[in-house]
């Protein structure tokens, strides 16, 4: 397993994440824990997941599958999204945090989280109280680095220079989708961390799912697939052109396509782990193989040239 570090903090993690959105709905609590043990023997350490989860079981699942092994892991949750009805169950104030981060620890079954992240940016809270409140969890012991997810490049820098500022804890990684055909954060937010030495964390690498070759122009979805009821706007021409050089480029080495959008990800320095799903061991497996590809510079030049024309 290789181990990067997050930007230009002092922590290491797993190339490889486990990524456990499904957690408590496609993925039960026997599996939810199979699947988690199987990352840990093979290296991983960096185990993503979000308060809003499954209202909460996937930290649950999680917590019960490091019970005597929580040294192993990296554990990095989220806060943000509604967890109830009601004033004070969403955003990023510092009456929200608080109760929230209580909430994890109790499910996580530990009394510190490794990377707490802010979800999604809030609007109605300065992001100076957000801020303050992380700074204050990290004095206490219950957090150990912070960061964001879904945040625009001029967002992650307006909280970055806040931090500076004020003289606290600060942002080290950004969580945002990224993939072989959702590119978008290239314009301004990968310079930016490349800039500001932030570490990034692609979720969904796969596309959900489109990146597994399961998919075929002019064919209905299969049956029971993500995108079989939602094809959330991947489904499109552009698209299919994409995934059909990529995966003659990937057929010529003798590989996936699913190799190949773990290897693109990792050939980017400024990634420190891509964030993967799996609801069975074997999938951990899979993306462990897959990730393991690495490709050379000029495999990096002629793709890169390839994927834009």
């Amino acid at each position: 397993m290789e181990y990067r570090r997050v930007g230009r903090s002092g922590l290491q993690v797993s190339a490889l994440g486990l990524g456990t959105n499904n957690f408590g709905t496609r993925a039960d609590a026997f599996d939810s824990v199979r699947v988690v043990e199987r990352a840990l023997d093979l290296g991983v350490n960096m185990i993503d997941t979000s308060n809003s989860y499954a209202q909460g079981l996937s930290e649950e699942y999680i917590g019960r599958a490091l019970k005597g092994k929580r040294h192993q892991a990296l554990v990095a949750t989220k806060v943000s999204s509604r967890v109830a009805e009601g004033p004070n169950r969403a955003g990023n104030s510092r009456q929200h945090i608080f109760a929230e981060i209580e909430n994890s620890l109790r499910r996580l079954g530990t009394d510190y989280v490794d990377l707490y992240q802010i979800h999604w940016i809030d609007p109605d809270t300065p992001i100076e109280e957000t801020l303050r409140a992380l700074d204050d969890l990290v004095h206490q012991g219950k957090v150990r680095y912070v960061g964001c997810s879904n945040f625009m490049a001029w967002q992650a820098c307006e909280a970055i220079w806040t931090s500076r500022g004020l003289g606290i804890a600060s942002f080290v990684s950004v969580q945002p989708m990224y993939s072989l055909v959702k590119r978008e954060i290239e314009a301004e937010l990968i310079p930016f961390c490349e800039e500001y030495g932030i570490g990034v964390l692609p979720y969904y690498p796969l596309a959900s799912g489109l990146l597994t070759g399961k998919y075929r122009r002019n064919t209905p979805p299969p049956a029971g697939t993500r995108l079989a009821a939602d094809d959330r706007g991947l489904l499109t021409d552009a698209n299919f052109d994409l995934l059909e050089k990529a995966e003659a480029f990937a057929a010529q080495r003798g590989r996936t396509v699913l190799d190949l959008a773990f290897a693109w990800l990792l050939s980017r320095p400024i990634v420190s782990s891509v964030i993967a799903g799996a609801m069975k061991p074997e999938q951990v497996e899979a993306n462990l193989r897959a990730s393991e590809w690495r490709l050379t510079p000029k495999e990096i030049a002629e793709l890169d040239g390839l994927l834009s024309s």
